[in-house]
């Protein structure tokens, strides 16, 4: 996993609110051209991809209850 996790009792949905919001400061540098801007981004996107799925299977395991 990569990041830091988040605080202890904090959802992953509301982790994944944070990782998009800072993924969302790090697109304008990354037209301009910052080549840490854009790793920062794709760190950013790999994390909230990993976010997403958590998120999903939670659902499904509350759905089932």
């Amino acid at each position: 996993q990569s990041g830091p996790p988040g605080p202890p009792g904090q959802s992953k949905y509301a982790q994944l609110l944070a990782v998009i919001e800072e993924m969302g400061k790090d697109i304008r540098p990354t037209y301009a051209g910052s080549k840490s801007s854009a790793e920062r981004l794709k760190r950013g996107i790999v994390h909230a991809r990993i976010l997403v799925r958590e998120c999903l299977m939670e659902t499904e395991r509350s759905a089932r209850q």
